[in-house]
């Protein structure tokens, strides 16, 4: 990988990594589904006039953006504004990589490597010990939430793959518009119009910039490099580079939120990385190995 690649993924991390502080910070403005809402109407007005539509049927990219903007960004937010803090939030959710490994099992008949199996049970130990302080450091309603968050993140992902090889900018953009109506209305109906208009009547300047964040930063250009990463280097390389968005995620939040890093929440991280990078890392630091001794 060239220098310029390196540090391209380098700052789609850090853009990811940091979102989950603005999300936090845009909560303290919007409620969760409006704030949702916000994020994909702007995201897909006007670039949507300026994008071809991606080279798939148009039902999969309605699904795509109900299942993984609709409904993974509203759990996520809900779970992020029940008392979840933004780095803890990261760190659950990335056990949507053990749904994926079990619905690729399950709908592409693929097999679970050695690895992969002793890496989910490595990341689910660490879920296990967040599970464990629910009530205490962590509501149980925000906790679930997370969960749910990160299962159709992982459901996502595997219409991403019935999807195929396409430009994924052009699906990011198409998706949102079709993600955002619902969003809209499920606010209008749960959140209801007088905390939205409360919302917009004392919106202040860092709401309107973490809501810009959200929006233009972390879908817009962090999909946008994304998009040109996976089509200049090889998938499981710019991939590995993900293991790095819940440090960035806690770290910034430790740093500007004060939130606070007590032993259990350092175990679990330390158990969730760790399976994730047994995962990622698990099958070639075999076949390393093996060069080795040979």
């Amino acid at each position: 990988m060239s220098i310029r690649y390196f540090f391209l993924a380098l700052l789609v991390v850090f853009i990811w990594g940091f979102n989950f502080v603005a999300i936090r910070i845009g909560l303290n403005g919007f409620p969760p589904l409006f704030l949702v809402f916000l994020r994909f109407f702007l995201t897909s007005i006007p670039a949507l006039f300026f994008v071809k539509k991606p080279k798939a049927p148009i039902q999969k990219v309605i699904w795509y953006g109900l299942i993984m903007f609709s409904l993974q960004f509203s759990l996520l937010f809900i779970g992020i504004g029940m008392n979840v803090a933004p780095g803890l939030a990261s760190l659950i959710t990335q056990i949507q990589v053990i749904f994926s490994i079990l619905l690729g099992v399950i709908f592409f008949k693929e097999v679970a490597h050695i690895w992969q199996i002793i890496g989910s049970i490595i990341s689910f130990a660490g879920l296990l010990v967040v599970a464990k302080h629910v009530e205490g450091s962590v509501s149980l309603e925000g906790f679930l939430f997370l969960i749910g968050a990160a299962l159709f993140w992982s459901i996502g992902n595997l219409l991403s793959k019935k999807i195929g090889k396409i430009d994924t900018f052009s699906l990011v953009i198409w998706s949102s518009f079709f993600a955002w109506p619902p969003l809209l209305l499920f606010s209008l109906i749960f959140e209801g119009p007088e905390a939205i208009y409360l919302g917009l009547l004392q919106i202040n300047g860092l709401t309107i910039l973490a809501t810009l964040y959200i929006t233009y930063c972390s879908t817009l250009l962090g999909y946008g490099l994304w998009s040109y990463l996976i089509n200049h280097i090889p998938l499981g390389t710019i991939t590995s580079f993900t293991i790095l968005i819940p440090v960035i995620a806690l770290l910034s939040s430790v740093t500007l939120l004060k939130e606070p890093m007590q032993p259990w929440k350092i175990f679990a991280t330390l158990l969730v990385l760790s399976g994730l990078a047994i995962n990622l890392f698990g099958k070639k630091l075999k076949s390393f190995f093996k060069k080795l001794r040979a």
